[in-house]
């Protein structure tokens, strides 16, 4: 069994190798979900390459980041660098890449990231038709099913066993994207799930598009907690058990950690490995020893041992990593600096590696400790219980925050070299360099094919008309007619035999037990339209519920219906004996570029939905460069909905469903416990309904109302008629990044 250990800069690099990694992974520049302070350089990568492969060991690469339309060449170009080097396998988010690889890189082995969030055997078979041959699974799951994916695995499996937890399942956090474009699935996430929270006592129920009081919200709000901050992930007890299970590689997380955090984990978990059965109980001690040297934050266990972890979050507690050295009190200015008083909790030293933390609005600053002072002195090192002055940097949020926390996150380098010493990185380069120019020529044609910049002919041109009807009104019985088709989606199939705003072109139904039961119903209600109905798949299915949907599926095609929409992109091999049926993708399986809609037309899809992270310009360029050699595709976007921000396995004792919680800056949102995921959505929906017109010149043929978490009633289809006529007083909605940007 491998350990992967996380290298996000040659020194982490170095110290895994000296502490007994048997693998490294590391960002591809550019194409890698870390947001780092520096990507490494080819160079830097190669250099690592060299030693790993003349010293028995391997490394991989993490592209693992959604790739936009605008970023496809530097994709292509750094494929061909990473096919130069003869690494030894490429994390995979995007379908886009799985493309360009298979198509045009086929020597560079893939491996599924955590991000396409594989949890179940059918997740498996289908990545490994799909060309993968290992792949990362979810993080959510027992030692049990993890044993059972095993033995039923045609791909090698990789687990992860330490570092940091997301709430939401990888792959499907839409929340800082949602708060303003900086994509978790592109390595720019702010970290909602780390802020405190706080319940509102006077609301709860339906999410609603109306403004509503915000001095009575304020008045009435509880006291705030640490909703979704999870515990770090620590699998040293459990080591055996993956063992035995069959699981191919054990991963540390923490490519942005310090090479002291790396050097004492990667020592852990390679104390326990090599520990003989008799052994392991004077192993794990040692190994937790070097764990709690880490700086981390309070860890767990995980998923491993229940599905509901009762010690998964500690709600009281910011979930920050490092150790607590104390509060800031006050501040003061000297000579053009800032020092802060501090009553340190532990040993500091000048040189240690500080964060501050800020409340309630969460907001954080790293720093390296220049100047320590006790007393009217200078000093190197201060005790326990020293009452000292920081030298602190420039930071807006000193004056906001109520409190300010200051944890140590990294000790003072102690200017000891690793054993390992890299090739020299120069040479490295001129290697790298004469590799590459062998397939320059080669390089430049593929870009030309798959990424030549547009013309300003082959631009659409974007129109916006104000409203759809020359006819304003608020009558729900005046059915609206779209520029483009709209596709109504619904938790229950009640909603269709209600009177509705539009004509849906196609209507989305979840496949659940009481939709199940109305078959007949509905078959009745559309009658030659019943292939007009699309039944939805769920992103999330468990092992044990495959036979289940299986069977589902196989006694709504007898009935007839014979349209489905897929929740992951593996979901296609249900159907791969099946003939005449309809296949459409739902938002959670990402598309960004041109090449990921490529891939899922040869996958036999009819229709795919665009990201619903899309800002406008992705959207235009995507359909374009798309349309320059495929027309057989209908294209779609969600234009209105509140969506799964969070989609989560984790059902905590602290969570109140369906009442209203706010964020630091009065962002509200609902937890949801739905199937067998509980989610979080944003009180006020999106819309882009405002921007039909100019989704239909784009080249989108459907855009749909997704009213699944919205549950509406009279009042609400009224205004949804309203919102889509351009009649009536309401207020704006959010639209996403649409008309911002996505980072």
């Amino acid at each position: 069994m491998e350990l992967l250990a996380p290298a996000g800069n040659t020194e982490n690099f170095l110290a895994a190798m000296d502490a007994g990694a048997d693998a490294v992974y590391v960002g591809a520049p550019a194409l890698n979900a870390r947001n780092l302070a520096r990507d490494l350089r080819l160079e830097e990568i190669f250099s690592m390459v060299q030693y790993c492969h003349a010293n028995n060991k391997k490394i991989y690469l993490a592209a693992n980041s959604l790739i936009r339309e605008q970023d496809l060449s530097q994709a292509i170009e750094t494929l061909a660098y990473l096919d130069s080097m003869e690494t030894d396998g490429l994390i995979v988010q995007d379908l886009g890449l799985v493309r360009l690889i298979r198509e045009y890189f086929p020597r560079i082995q893939l491996h599924a990231s955590t991000l396409l969030s594989a949890n179940n055997s059918l997740s498996l078979d289908g990545f490994h038709s799909m060309g993968f041959e290992r792949v990362v699974l979810a993080r959510e799951l027992t030692l049990k099913e993890i044993e059972t994916l095993c033995s039923q695995s045609n791909v090698e499996i990789e687990v992860f066993v330490h570092g940091a937890m997301c709430f939401s399942y990888s792959g499907l956090c839409l929340f800082s994207s949602f708060l303003g474009g900086k994509s978790g699935l592109r390595g720019k996430c702010v970290q909602p799930c780390r802020r405190n929270y706080k319940w509102q006592n006077n609301r709860s129920g339906k999410t609603s598009s109306r403004s509503h009081n915000r001095k009575q919200i304020k008045a009435t709000t509880g006291k705030g907690q640490y909703l979704f901050s999870m515990n770090d992930l620590s699998a040293l007890e459990v080591v055996p058990a993956l063992q035995d299970a069959g699981v191919n590689s054990l991963k540390i997380e923490g490519r942005l950690k310090s090479a002291h955090y790396v050097s004492n984990i990667v020592k852990a978990y390679r104390i326990v490995m090599d520990a003989s059965q008799d052994d392991f109980p004077q192993a794990l001690q040692q190994a937790n020893t070097l764990s709690n040297r880490a700086m981390g934050r309070k860890s767990a266990s995980g998923y491993f041992l229940s599905p509901q972890p009762a010690d998964a979050i500690t709600p009281y507690h910011s979930g920050n990593t490092g150790d607590y050295l104390g509060r800031l009190g006050a501040t003061k200015v000297f000579e053009n600096r800032l020092y802060a008083k501090i009553t340190l909790k532990e040993a500091l030293s000048q040189g240690d590696r500080l964060r501050i933390h800020g409340e309630p609005s969460g907001e954080r600053k790293a720093f390296t400790l220049k100047e320590l002072r006790l007393g009217n002195d200078a000093v190197q090192e201060a005790s326990t219980g020293d009452k000292v002055q920081i030298l602190i940097p420039d930071w807006q949020f000193y004056q906001s925050s109520k409190r300010i926390d200051v944890y140590r996150v990294d000790v003072k380098k102690d200017g000891l070299r690793p054993d390992a010493i890299l090739p020299d990185v120069q040479k490295s380069r001129t290697v790298l360099s004469e590799l590459y120019q062998n397939q320059k020529d080669r390089v430049a044609l593929i870009i030309d094919e798959i990424a030549s910049p547009l013309t300003e002919e082959e631009m659409p041109k974007i129109v916006n008309p104000k409203i759809f009807i020359k006819k304003k009104s608020k009558k729900i019985h005046k059915r609206i007619k779209a520029p483009l088709d709209l596709w109504l989606r619904a938790d229950s199939a009640k909603l269709f035999f209600t009177q509705l705003p539009f004509v849906p072109a196609r209507y989305l139904l979840p496949i659940t037990k009481n939709n199940m039961s109305q078959t007949g119903q509905l078959k009745r209600y559309l009658g030659r339209r019943i292939r007009d109905l699309t039944w939805c798949l769920p992103p999330v299915l468990f092992e044990g519920e495959q036979v289940k949907l299986k069977k589902n599926i196989q006694s709504l095609m007898r009935s007839g219906f014979r349209s489905f929409q897929l929740g992951h992109i593996t979901q296609f091999t249900l159907f791969q004996d099946e003939q005449r049926v309809y296949l459409c993708s739902d938002y959670t399986v990402s598309v960004l570029n041109s090449q990921a809609m490529s891939f899922m037309e040869e996958g036999g899809f009819e229709a795919v939905q665009v990201s619903i992270e899309s800002d406008k310009d992705i959207l235009v360029n995507l359909i374009t460069r798309y349309r320059r050699m495929h027309s057989d595709l209908q294209i779609g976007i969600t234009a209105y909905g509140a969506p799964a921000l969070f989609t989560a396995r984790l059902d905590p004792e602290h969570f109140h469903y369906n009442k209203t919680l706010s964020s630091p800056k009065n962002e509200e949102f609902l937890i949801v416990k739905k199937d067998n995921v509980t989610t979080t959505i944003p009180v006020r929906p999106f819309s882009l309904l405002p921007y039909l017109f100019e989704l239909k010149s784009a080249g989108l043929g459907y855009a749909i109302i997704d009213l699944s978490n919205i549950h509406p009633g009279k009042k609400e289809l009224e205004e949804l008629s309203e919102r889509l006529s351009g009649s009536g007083k309401y207020s704006k909605l959010p639209t996403f990044n649409y008309l911002g940007s996505l980072e």
